[in-house]
């Protein structure tokens, strides 16, 4: 199967938010405003990872870490939300807009707590944000 990028169905995107929702779900009620703002959102994966509150053995809870990851690429970074469809499934990613350039922010956490390692998410996005600075000046460059 031939690899397909769309914009999210409706089942994408409850999928998101069911994962979005339960980070979300780390702030007190009357916080959890506080989600949207995206040092937010840093503070809060940080502490998560940094506290160890999640087990390597659970997929679904890293991997909701990995959606509020792609949150603060969306807004640090301009990326978007898309669907991304190949031979073995489908899953939320993000695009740099108007390139092919996409990011798998689901998995960015959990492979790296799944394979014992410490995830400073702070230099994980000030990583990616660096490299998609600078493909969008090599995008810009005249030819």
């Amino acid at each position: 199967m031939e690899q397909r990028v769309e914009a999210p169905n409706d089942e994408d995107l409850a999928r998101i938010e069911r994962q979005r929702e339960w980070v979300r779900g780390h702030f007190e009620p009357a916080s959890q405003p506080l989600y949207e703002e995206y040092d937010q959102k840093l503070r809060l994966l940080d502490a998560i990872l940094q506290n160890g509150w999640i087990e390597p053995s659970e997929t679904w809870k890293l991997q909701s870490l990995g959606i509020t990851l792609g949150d603060a690429f969306v807004q640090r970074c301009g990326f978007e939300w898309v669907s991304v469809e190949d031979e073995y499934g489908r899953d939320p990613a993000l695009r740099l807009p108007g390139t092919t350039i996409i990011l798998y922010p689901l998995t960015m956490i959990s492979k790296r707590v799944e394979r014992g390692e410490s995830v400073d998410v702070y230099s994980l996005i000030d990583g990616v944000a660096q490299k998609a600075d600078e493909l969008r000046a090599s995008l810009q460059q005249p030819t």
